[in-house]
C-alpha cells in the first residue's frame, strides 16, 4: 500500500476510493440490512406458527382424553392442512392413526403410518411410526409383510430402537409357528439391554414349549 506524505494526499485518496465504489459499498449495506431484516421476520413468523401449532395440538389431545372423537379428528386433520411445515403436523397424523384404530379401521390406520413413514424428516418419529405400523400388521395377520417391513429397516439407524424391532421380529416369528427365529430374535433383544421384561416372559415361554416327539423307530 503507498505511503502518502501529507492528510491531504490520504483524504484525496479515500474521495477517489469513495467515488470509484460507493455505488457497490451502498448496495452490500442495503443487501445485508434486507437479509437481516427478512431473516428477523421469517424467525418471528415460523415463532408465531410454531405457538399456534402448538396450541391446536393440545386442543386436539384435550378433547382425544376427553374422549371427543369428531374434534380430535377435526383438529388432527386441520393441522397438517394449516401447518405443515412444523413437527405438530406429523404428531397429529399419529394422534389421528390412533383414533382410527380405536374405530377399527385398521386400513386407514396403515395408510395414515404409511405416509409418516415415507415422508417425515424425523428419524425417531419414523421409527415410532413404523413400529405401530407392524403392529397393526400383526393384529391384520399379515405376518410376511411385517417381516419384510423390518428387514428393510437400516440397523446403523435404528440405535435406540433394536430392540423393539427384534421383539416385534420374534412376535411375528411366533404366529407364523417358527420358535426358533423367534427365540433367536428375543435373545437378540434382550442383549441390547434395552428390551422389556415382557420379552424375557416371551423368551421363557417359548423355551417352556413341550418339543415335539421323535419319530419312532422302525
Amino acid at each position: 500500500m503507498a505511503i502518502y506524505d501529507t492528510e491531504e494526499e490520504q483524504l484525496e485518496q479515500l474521495k477517489k476510493w469513495w467515488e470509484a465504489n460507493q455505488t457497490a459499498v451502498i448496495a452490500g449495506v442495503v443487501t445485508a440490512l434486507v437479509l437481516v431484516t427478512g431473516w428477523n421476520l421469517w424467525q418471528n413468523h415460523h415463532t408465531e406458527k410454531n405457538s399456534q401449532a402448538s396450541l391446536m395440538f393440545q386442543q386436539m389431545l384435550e378433547s382425544a382424553n376427553s374422549g371427543n372423537r369428531e374434534s380430535t379428528e377435526k383438529l388432527a386433520e386441520r393441522l397438517p392442512s394449516e401447518f405443515p411445515s412444523t413437527a405438530y403436523a406429523e404428531f397429529a397424523g399419529l394422534e389421528l392413526a390412533k383414533s382410527k384404530v380405536e374405530q377399527g379401521d385398521l386400513e386407514g390406520a396403515k395408510t395414515l403410518l404409511k405416509k409418516t413413514v415415507e415422508t417425515t424428516t424425523s428419524d425417531e418419529l419414523r421409527h415410532v411410526a413404523r413400529l405401530r405400523l407392524l403392529q397393526l400388521l400383526l393384529a391384520s395377520r399379515e405376518f410376511e409383510q411385517g417381516l419384510q417391513l423390518i428387514a428393510s429397516v437400516d440397523p446403523a439407524k435404528s440405535e435406540g430402537f433394536a430392540a423393539a424391532y427384534d421383539e416385534l421380529q420374534g412376535d411375528f416369528y411366533v404366529a407364523l409357528d417358527r420358535p426358533d427365529e423367534a427365540r433367536n430374535a428375543y435373545q437378540s433383544a434382550i442383549r441390547t439391554g434395552q428390551a422389556t421384561p415382557l420379552t424375557q416372559f416371551k423368551l421363557d415361554d417359548l423355551s417352556t414349549e413341550t418339543p415335539l416327539a421323535p419319530p419312532a423307530a422302525n
